[in-house]
């Protein structure tokens, strides 16, 4: 857009009423924008009080003013702004219009603000003989925009962190996979093992004394009364050591499915349960066993919540029995409300708390997704040399009994 000089003044020459008789005045006084034109050498012609305000002068004393000197001498980080790099005297230098939104004014007072600005040539007679720049302080905009950016860079970041986060959880949960395989095939094995190497052994014991007898009850007939009486006594002894075998067999059918299931979690339920296997353990390991349960009048929870809560105390004890070194073990069960605090405690080595965040800390990762599994909690206090305490918090919902 280009205007003549004649065209500006032409307004204000055929006025209907007193009123309009100046309209480009008018105009310029209206408008919130900053408004203000320059000749050839860069003086202010003339400038609205908009433009005036915003730079903290009044338009009388900006008359004859460089106003690339005033108010456009520097960058917004305070570094020199050469006149011969201004786009606003370009405009009547080169003829070339501009609208920039990435400097700054600056102020009376030292202060700047960021602008938005257009620089459009005047042209008379064919000549240029100067500018009109129109200008705006787009503050809110630029503070809105960085607030845009600086949300959009925060969501960014909080998308990285889920996105790592799970990330890591799923790898954490394939590696727990793994391991559960991993135990799941330990513990067949094991079991196989012991069916084969006691169970086997005592029925092929069993199997050997049943066909001796059957032997020599075949050949019972063609014997003396004294040979008879012999063979009774025989007879007797391995009766007795039958008897013996199949209660070792009974022992060990019984061990087995205790370790698979204890029958007292279904017989007396979940507190009696805690107390046999906290019993168990120390009376295994050597240790001294400070007890303390307090659940008043507390239901017995539904099985799979009593399932998860006794193979997560299972697994502390495993932890104090492999890796604390312990002599002292202290167990703590309060049941206050809806919410059950299971505490396992020892006087053992320690380990840093980075330990219990290993990646190989499958034990602790199986306790954390049980309890998680029931919207509870693991939380592990430890240090070397100051021992271990393990907490569990979960809540009992009501009517959860069993």
């Amino acid at each position: 857009m280009q205007l003549d000089a004649a065209q500006l003044v032409s307004h204000a020459a055929a006025p209907s009423t007193d009123a309009w008789r100046d309209p480009l005045g008018l105009l310029l006084a209206s408008t919130g924008e900053g408004v203000f034109g320059v000749d050839l050498d860069g003086l202010c012609v003339f400038i609205n009080h908009a433009g005036a305000r915003m730079i903290g002068f009044e338009p009388g004393e900006l008359q004859g003013c460089n106003m690339h000197e005033l108010t456009h001498h520097s960058h917004a980080d305070g570094g020199h702004y050469p006149v011969e790099d201004c786009p606003i005297f370009n405009a009547f230098r080169q003829g070339l219009p501009c609208r920039i939104d990435s400097e700054v004014f600056w102020r009376r007072d030292g202060t700047s603000f960021p602008v938005e600005y257009s620089s459009h040539p005047i042209v008379d007679e064919g000549q240029v003989r100067g500018a009109v720049v129109t200008f705006v302080d787009i503050t809110e905009r630029k503070r809105a925009a960085d607030a845009l950016r600086r949300a959009k860079d925060e969501l960014e970041e909080r998308v990285d962190e889920r996105t790592l986060a799970l990330a890591t959880a799923l790898k954490q949960v394939r590696e727990l996979a793994a391991r559960s395989e991993a135990v799941r095939e330990e513990e067949r094995t094991r079991i196989a093992r012991e069916v084969h190497d006691e169970l086997g052994s005592l029925l092929v014991a069993l199997k050997m004394d049943v066909n001796w007898m059957d032997k020599r009850l075949s050949e019972q007939e063609s014997r003396s009364a004294e040979a008879a009486h012999h063979m009774r006594d025989h007879m007797r002894c391995k009766c007795q050591n039958m008897s013996r075998l199949i209660e070792t067999a009974v022992d060990n059918v019984g061990r087995i499915i205790t370790d698979l299931r204890p029958s007292i979690l279904d017989h007396q339920g979940l507190w009696a349960a805690l107390e046999w296997q906290a019993q168990e353990f120390v009376q295994s390991a050597e240790l001294a066993l400070d007890w303390h349960m307090d659940v008043p009048d507390a239901p017995e929870p539904a099985e799979p919540l009593a399932m998860a809560v006794f193979r997560i105390f299972q697994e502390m004890l495993s932890n104090v029995g492999r890796h604390a070194r312990a002599q002292w073990l202290g167990v703590d069960i309060v049941v206050k409300g809806s919410a059950l605090r299971l505490t396992v405690q020892d006087n053992g080595v320690g380990a840093p708390a980075q330990a219990f965040e290993a990646a190989h800390a499958y034990g602790v990762m199986g306790m954390r997704e049980r309890a998680r599994h029931f919207g509870g909690d693991i939380h592990i206090d430890s240090a070397p040399g100051q021992g271990t305490r393990m907490c569990l918090s979960v809540g009992l919902p009501p009517g959860d009994t069993a």
